[in-house]
């Protein structure tokens, strides 16, 4: 490491050379400053390098994408800061330390418990008492707190997660900014002498589940980790609930939508133990599933999960749990997941628990199998099949106390994070959704169904509160209706409606859900007069609740490669020459000789094209570093970049 190396952090990087079978020792200055790596290769003495500020903190990364760094997820590292700083701000104050947080005022903010599940329940009067009592003690950031939290970020990739940890996060002891990949960890340290955080930031090269896996030890263990992986976090979480502290928060991102949201139903099943369904409430049901895998690997250790915040956003999911140890907790896991039928038809579904309990909270209680299906082979409102999803986690999936913590301290000091204004807006739908309803049906699946006019929001809503049921939006859908309403009642709605505004029968097949939906009579009538409280809070202030596409081709980048910005152009490239490859060519015999052309020729890719120019398709290279008059044959197979 460039200057002077912290014990822990000359600790850290002899761990991480076991790991990989190398020598402990510390790196070789001489042989940085020489531009060589740990293995005496040579390293390129100029590269075009990038400079990012975001919040507090300033990296660098090569401008080639040889580590990886996405700015769309700046809304992400800004919800995990203020999180992690709510978080210390409870777990501190229980112990007499009050964090201070740049911009805030300094004002004594009262101290609520979290964990019913926790044994030791700190009262106002006793944390009173003890700050009169003992000296007023504080933590600020970029200080270290020898009391405070053990953060483990264990994909670091340019470190910028861990850096800003370090300078906008108060309470931290340490942490260590870890990745498998050695230009990565370079980069960290780049990155960490840059912003000042050596005494804070350690670098570590490591494999994150083998890091995770060396600290079980209840000593040992991380106060906060953080995974935000590319693509899938399944094959880190067996490590993760063990390496975390007691009642610890584990922060997980998830990035493979199209598996979670029932595109890929088995790799569902392989990598998170659950068959997603292809629905409308697919977004929140991928929070479940994840919940669901994380409960379901703690429970292997007599550890189970507490969820303090689960966001869908962009393209990922995002959860915040808390991680607790109790054998007799884990009995009641059972009961907190629940399988999910749907009809294939009108889209209704219901909810079948695993397990019930019995008996009187507090007292003696007995666990045991439900009995079900909650459902008909047929369903009663179309006639059509069910399809079977799950299991998932049934239980809320917010602490609603803890967001409006978040909530409050966001509000109160909007230029902490650029994104404040959006995470005030996401946070305030949240603290609106009903908590003890899963899953969600949108307006215009309903509508779509019976193949009638949508109701506006206002009036659907008004039409289910007039009947006495609850109803509240999603922060996963801008039209979900999530309700405790039955789906009868639901369709008895629509019904009504579909009297307002009548569909032509006559095109309907008496065999479709909406012809069987609609030749009932509802049952119930309903009144669409629109109430006052049918708009809620979030809407009437017109907060940021549902981003639009901050950018073009917006999305998931592509993973760092060997080769960076260059490999990406000849990726691009190539896709550039293949697009619309399947179209009909041109009448015009011109045009068609031009377009083929354009079309690479897979015998000259072979080597077996005898025709030379007289080829109607493109012998031209597609790899660079190959000339065009290169022989084909083995050497054009053997070259990078040729399929």
């Amino acid at each position: 490491m460039r200057g002077s190396l912290t014990l822990r952090s000359a600790r850290s990087v002899c761990r991480a050379r076991l790991i990989k079978g190398q020598s402990p020792g510390l790196p070789n200055p001489t042989a940085m400053e020489n531009a060589t790596g740990p293995c005496g290769e040579e390293r390129p003495r100029e590269v075009q390098e990038t400079t990012v500020t975001e919040g507090a903190a300033k990296i660098v990364f090569p401008s080639a994408n040889e580590v990886f760094y996405n700015p769309v997820q700046e809304f992400n590292r800004d919800l995990t800061c203020a999180v992690i700083t709510e978080f210390a701000r409870i777990q501190l104050g229980a112990k007499g330390i009050q964090i201070k947080v740049p911009g805030e005022k300094d004002t004594q903010k009262v101290i609520v418990d979290l964990s019913d599940q926790e044994e030791e329940k700190v009262e106002l009067k006793e944390s009173e008492n003890l700050a009169s009592g003992d000296q007023h003690r504080t933590a600020a950031v970029g200080e270290i707190c020898e009391e405070g939290f053990r953060v483990l970020e264990g994909l670091a990739a340019s470190g910028l997660r861990s850096i800003r940890f370090a300078l906008e996060v108060p309470g931290l002891r340490s942490v260590v900014a870890n990745d498998a990949s050695a230009p990565a960890v370079d980069l960290i340290r780049q990155n960490v002498q840059l912003n000042g955080v050596a005494h804070l930031v350690q670098p570590s090269q490591a494999d994150a589940r083998m890091l995770m896996y060396q600290h079980q030890k209840v000593s040992e263990r991380f106060d906060v980790i953080d995974l935000d992986p590319y693509g899938s976090p399944a094959r880190f979480l067996d490590a993760a609930v063990q390496a975390v502290s007691e009642g610890g928060l584990l922060c997980v991102t998830c990035t493979d939508m199209a598996v979670l949201t029932g595109k890929s139903k088995e790799t569902c099943y392989s990598k998170y133990g659950a068959m997603a369904l292809k629905t409308r409430a697919c977004h929140e049901m991928a929070l479940r599933i994840v919940l669901h895998s994380l409960d379901l690997h703690a429970n292997c250790y007599q550890r189970f999960v507490v969820p303090l915040l689960s966001i869908s956003a962009d393209f990922y999911v995002r959860v915040f749990v808390r991680v607790f140890s109790s054998p007799s907790k884990v009995k009641a896991s059972a009961s907190k997941q629940a399988l999910v039928f749907q009809c294939v038809g009108c889209g209704a579904f219901h909810l079948q628990r695993l397990a019930k309990v019995s008996g009187v909270p507090g007292d003696r209680v007995k666990f045991s199998a439900a009995c079900g299906p909650p459902v008909t082979p047929e369903c009663e409102h179309c006639g059509q099949q069910h399809q079977l999803g799950g299991p998932m986690w049934a239980e809320p999936i917010h602490d609603l106390d803890f967001v409006g913590r978040v909530l409050e301290a966001v509000s109160t000091n909007p230029s902490r994070f650029h994104t404040s204004e959006r995470i005030r807006g996401v946070l305030s739908v949240i603290t609106e959704e009903l908590p003890d309803v899963p899953l969600y049906y949108t307006l215009d699946q309903l509508s779509s169904t019976i193949h009638c006019n949508t109701p506006s929001l206002l009036k659907f809503r008004s039409a289910l509160l007039h009947a006495d049921f609850r109803v509240s939006l999603s922060h996963t859908c801008k039209n979900a209706v999530k309700t405790d309403a039955p789906a009868s009642a639901l369709w008895d709605i629509m019904r009504c409606w579909e009297k307002k505004y009548p569909v032509k029968r006559e095109r309907l097949s008496e065999t479709s859900p909406a012809f069987r939906i609609l030749s009932v009579e509802p049952r119930l009538q309903a009144n669409f007069t629109i109430r006052e409280d049918a708009n809620p809070s979030s809407r009437q202030r017109r907060l940021k609740r549902f981003q639009v596409n901050p950018e073009a081709n917006w999305g998931p980048r592509r993973r760092a490669r060997p080769g960076g910005k260059a490999a990406d152009e000849a990726v691009e490239e190539r896709h550039m020459v293949l697009r619309n490859k399947r179209k009909e060519p041109p009448e015009n015999a011109a045009q068609r000789a031009a377009w083929l052309k354009t079309v690479p020729c897979k015998r000259f890719k072979e080597g077996t094209c005898q025709r030379g120019d007289q080829c109607c398709y493109s012998h031209s290279p597609r790899a660079p570093g190959i000339s065009a008059d290169a022989p084909p044959g083995p050497r054009a197979a053997a070259e990078p970049g040729i399929d």
